[in-house]
C-alpha cells in the first residue's frame, strides 16, 4: 500500500513558498490557513509589481511584498528544485504526507511550510521518541564530555538524538550517538546540500548516512544569523524535551529551550560549575523552570514513558548502616577516641546494662568494637567509616 502524499500541485506549491517566504513567518503561515498554498502561490504569481493596487495577501507591509514578489520571480521552478535534490537522495516533505511530523503543527502559523530531507529514516517515526541535545559552540571540555554522554547514553536506549549540527554541544551530541550505532538527526539552517560549519563536512554526512539532515530551507540557501535562531523552534517541536549542556545568557540553545516550554515539552539543563560564565544561562534555565539532568537516564525518566525510571542516587552503604537502631546508638555512644565504661554507653545510648553489654559484644563480633578491662572503644576500622571528615586526627 503506497504511503499518503500531499497532492502534486500543493506539493510543488509548498515547495516553491520555502524559496518565496523565510522560515517562521507567522503572516505567511496565516495565508497558507486562511487560503491553502496553491492559492497563495496564484496570489502572489498574479500580483503586479509595479500597480497601486494594495497587495492581495493580507498582513504584509508594501515594501515586504515588494520585495517578495521580487524573489518569487527570480526563483527556480519546484520541479527543478524536486529533481536536484532527489539527484543528492534527499526528498521534500510537507503535511498531507505520511512522513511529515504532526508535532510541528504544534507551532500554529509558525509551522515550517515544509521540509527537506536527506538520510533514509522517516522522520515522523523518528520525531515520536527524540530529545533534543544543544548547547554552547564554544563549549568547554566538560561541554563536550557532557554532550557525548547524553547522545550515547540516549542513543543506547533507544531515542533519537536531535541537534543542530554547530561546533562544540551539538556536535558533541551526534558524534556521542553515532559512536553508540544510534540515531541522530542534524537541523540546518541552511540547505541540505550544503555543509555548514565546513569544517563538519564529514560528520554531517555521517548523519545522512546513519540518520537524518533537515531543513526548512530549500537546496542551495545559505545560513544567516536570524535562520539560525528560527531553526530552534523546529528542533524544540520536533522532540518531547530539550536538554541544554552550557551556555550562556545570550546563547541560542536557551532559545530552543524557551520554545521547548512555550511548547509543553520539557526543558531540561546540566549544571556546570557555578562560576563558570559557559553554564550561567543554563543555570539560569534551571533557577526558573528548567529541570536537572546530570546523564541520559534521568533524562529518559522526564520524557520517557511509564516506569522508565533512573537508578536511585545515593552515596555507599556502610557496615553500620545495616545494624539494628538499638544496636547503633550504642555504637553511636563511643567516643572516637578513649574508652568509655558500660553504665556511660548505656546512659548515652537508651539502654540498660544487660542490653548494653550484649549490643557490645554483638559489635565486637563484628569487628566495630574492642575490650580493655572495663572499658570499651571503636576499632581503628570503624572510627574513620563513621565518623565526619575533621574529627579523627
Amino acid at each position: 500500500m503506497t504511503a499518503a502524499r500531499a497532492p502534486q500541485e500543493v506539493r510543488l506549491a509548498r515547495a516553491r513558498l520555502t524559496r518565496i517566504v523565510e522560515p517562521g513567518w507567522e503572516v505567511a503561515g496565516s495565508w497558507l490557513r486562511e487560503f491553502g498554498p496553491v492559492e497563495t502561490v496564484r496570489r502572489i504569481d498574479e500580483a503586479d509589481e509595479g500597480g497601486d493596487e494594495p497587495p492581495p495577501l493580507p498582513g504584509v507591509r508594501a515594501e515586504r511584498w515588494a520585495g517578495l514578489l521580487a524573489r518569487a520571480r527570480e526563483t527556480p521552478s519546484p520541479e527543478r528544485d524536486l529533481e536536484r535534490v532527489e539527484k543528492l537522495g534527499a526528498r521534500f516533505v510537507c503535511p498531507g504526507d505520511a512522513e511529515w511530523p504532526g508535532q510541528l503543527d504544534d507551532l500554529g502559523d509558525a509551522r515550517p511550510v515544509g521540509l527537506w530531507l536527506r538520510g533514509g529514516a522517516s522522520l515522523r517515526m523518528w520525531a515520536l521518541r527524540s530529545v533534543a541535545v544543544v548547547g554552547a559552540r564554544a563549549c568547554t571540555e566538560y561541554g563536550v564530555r557532557m554532550g557525548a554522554s547524553l547522545g550515547a547514553g540516549l542513543a543506547e536506549r533507544g531515542w533519537v538524538v536531535v541537534s543542530g549540527g554547530a561546533y562544540g554541544v551539538d556536535a558533541a551530541a551526534h558524534r556521542g550517538a553515532l559512536g553508540a550505532a544510534g540515531a541522530t538527526v542534524a537541523v540546518l539552517a541552511c540547505g541540505v546540500d550544503r555543509i555548514y560549519p565546513r569544517g563538519h563536512a564529514q560528520l554531517i554526512d555521517r548523519v545522512a548516512e546513519q540518520g537524518l539532515v533537515v531543513s526548512e530551507l530549500p537546496p542551495g540557501d545559505h545560513p544567516t544569523p536570524s535562520r539560525f535562531i528560527l531553526r530552534n523552534r523546529v528542533i524544540a517541536a520536533l522532540t518531547r524535551g530539550t536538554v541544554v549542556v552550557e551556555a550562556a545568557y545570550r546563547s541560542g540553545a536557551l532559545g530552543t529551550a524557551r520554545w521547548a516550554q512555550r511548547l509543553g515539552r520539557h526543558a531540561m539543563g546540566v549544571p556546570g560549575p557555578v562560576t563558570s560564565s559557559v553554564s550561567a544561562g543554563v543555570h539560569e534555565l534551571l533557577r526558573k523552570e528548567g529541570v536537572l539532568v546530570t546523564d541520559a537516564a534521568e533524562v529518559v525518566e522526564l520524557v520517557g514513558e511509564m516506569g522508565e525510571l533512573a537508578p536511585e542516587r545515593r552515596g555507599p552503604v556502610l557496615p553500620r548502616d545495616l545494624l539494628p537502631p538499638a544496636t547503633a546508638r550504642v555504637l553511636a555512644a563511643l567516643p572516637a577516641q578513649g574508652m568509655r565504661s558500660v553504665a556511660e554507653i548505656g546512659r548515652d545510648g537508651a539502654a540498660s546494662a544487660d542490653d548494653t553489654i550484649g549490643r557490645l559484644y554483638e559489635l565486637r563480633s563484628l569487628g566495630f568494637v574492642e575490650r580493655h578491662g572495663d572499658g570499651w572503644q571503636l576499632t581503628r576500622q570503624a572510627i574513620r567509616p563513621g565518623i565526619p571528615d575533621g574529627d579523627v586526627p
